[in-house]
C-alpha cells in the first residue's frame, strides 16, 4: 500500500493562489526583474549526510559557520568559503551604508543567484545549489538607482559532501536554528513517527490546517512596498498567515530540522510566479511538483491552494498534471 501511495506522487510543493486574480497570489516574484527580489540594471538575473528514510526525534541541527579558513577580503566585504563542500558561502558587508547590497552567484549551470545582504555586521548564508561545479561569487554595491559596482569577486570550485547538503541546512531563505520555534513545531508535530513519508504527510497537514492566505500582505507586496521581502519562519509561524513563500519556507525549515532533503522552489506554474518545495526519499528520490493529500490518497493538486480553495476540483483541472511547473531557483 505504501508503494502504491508513493507512486502516486507527483511532488511535494508549497504554493499559494487565490482562484481569483490566481496571477496576483505570489506576484513579489515578478517575471522579468529576478524574481522579484530587486531590479538592477547591471545584469542581475536569477534565472556529509546519507539522506533518511527514518530521522531522529530530536534532530541535530546542522548549522553554517564561519570557519576563516579559506576568504575573500577587502576593507568593504568578507567572503567566507570554507565550507563549500557543504554546499554554502557566507558574506558579511564590513562597513557602514545606506546603499543597497547584493550578492551574485553564478552556477555550473549558468543560472544566476541574486541575494540581499545587509550592513549590519553579520554574515549572510548564501547556498550553493547548483551542486559540484565552478562558482563565481561577486558582491556589489548600489551605486545609484539600479546601477551597482561590483566591489569583491572570487571564483571557486566545489565539490560537494553529496548532492543532499545545501537543502539540510538554513539559509537567508529558510532561516532557523536549533532555538527556532519552528523547530520545536516540527519535532512536535512528528512526535512518534519513525517513517519518513509519515512526517511529511504530518507537516504538510499540519502546514495547510494552521497556516492561512494573509491578502493584506499580499496586496502590500503587488503595490510594491516588501521589495526584496524574505520570510521569518518564525513570525509566520507565530501568527498564522502568509503568502506562497512563507509557506514553501516554513514547511521547508521543518523539514530540514527533521534531517529530510528539502528544496525551497521559485519558479513558475502556468504564467503565474510562485514558490513550492522538493522532498527527497529514498524510495522514490527526489519528489518534486505538487501533491495533495484528500484523506484517502495522494492526488495531483496544490496544497497551498488546498488550504484555502473551496473548489478543489477547478484548482486540480488548472494543475493537470503538473508540467506546468518550471524551477527557476533553488534555495
Amino acid at each position: 500500500m505504501r508503494n502504491r501511495i508513493l507512486i502516486k506522487i507527483i511532488s511535494l510543493a508549497l504554493i499559494f493562489s487565490m482562484m481569483i486574480g490566481v496571477g496576483s497570489a505570489c506576484s513579489f516574484f515578478e517575471s522579468g526583474n529576478n524574481g522579484g527580489f530587486f531590479s538592477p540594471t547591471m545584469e542581475l538575473t536569477d534565472n556529509e549526510l546519507v539522506p533518511l528514510t527514518r530521522t531522529p526525534a530530536v534532530p541535530n541541527i546542522l548549522m553554517p559557520v564561519a570557519s576563516g579558513r579559506l576568504v575573500e577580503k577587502n576593507s568593504k566585504a568578507i567572503i567566507d568559503y570554507s565550507n563549500t563542500t557543504d554546499g554554502y558561502i557566507m558574506v558579511k558587508w564590513l562597513t557602514q551604508t545606506d546603499k543597497q547590497l547584493r550578492v551574485q552567484v553564478i552556477g555550473p549551470n549558468d543560472a544566476t543567484y541574486s541575494n540581499s545582504i545587509w550592513a549590519n555586521d553579520s554574515f549572510e548564508v548564501i547556498p550553493l545549489a547548483d551542486g559540484s561545479g565552478s562558482y563565481t561569487i561577486r558582491v556589489l554595491e548600489q551605486v545609484s538607482g539600479d546601477r551597482y559596482a561590483m566591489v569583491s569577486s572570487l571564483s571557486v570550485d566545489v565539490s560537494l559532501k553529496d548532492e543532499f547538503a545545501p537543502f539540510l541546512r538554513p539559509n537567508q531563505f529558510v532561516n532557523f536554528d536549533a532555538n527556532s520555534a519552528v523547530v520545536r513545531k516540527a519535532a512536535e508535530i512528528v512526535a512518534g513517527k519513525s517513517d519518513l513519508m509519515d512526517k511529511i504527510t504530518a507537516v504538510y497537514s499540519f502546514v495547510i490546517s494552521n497556516i492561512t492566505y494573509d491578502t493584506n500582505f499580499a496586496n502590500e507586496i503587488i503595490a510594491g512596498n516588501h521589495k526584496g521581502y524574505i520570510p521569518d519562519v518564525d513570525k509566520v509561524l507565530a501568527n498564522g498567515k502568509g503568502i506562497c513563500f512563507d509557506y514553501a519556507s516554513l514547511m521547508t525549515a521543518m523539514l530540514r530540522s527533521q534531517g529530510v532533503p528539502t528544496k525551497l522552489v521559485i519558479g513558475v506554474a502556468g504564467d503565474v510566479n510562485h514558490a513550492w518545495i522538493n522532498v527527497y526519499s529514498e524510495e522514490t528520490g527526489w519528489i518534486d511538483r505538487v501533491i495533495f493529500f484528500d484523506g484517502e490518497s495522494w492526488v495531483m493538486m496544490d496544497p497551498t491552494w488546498a488550504a484555502a480553495a473551496s473548489n478543489a476540483r477547478a484548482l486540480q483541472a488548472f494543475i493537470g498534471d503538473g508540467s506546468s511547473y518550471v524551477t527557476q531557483r533553488l534555495y
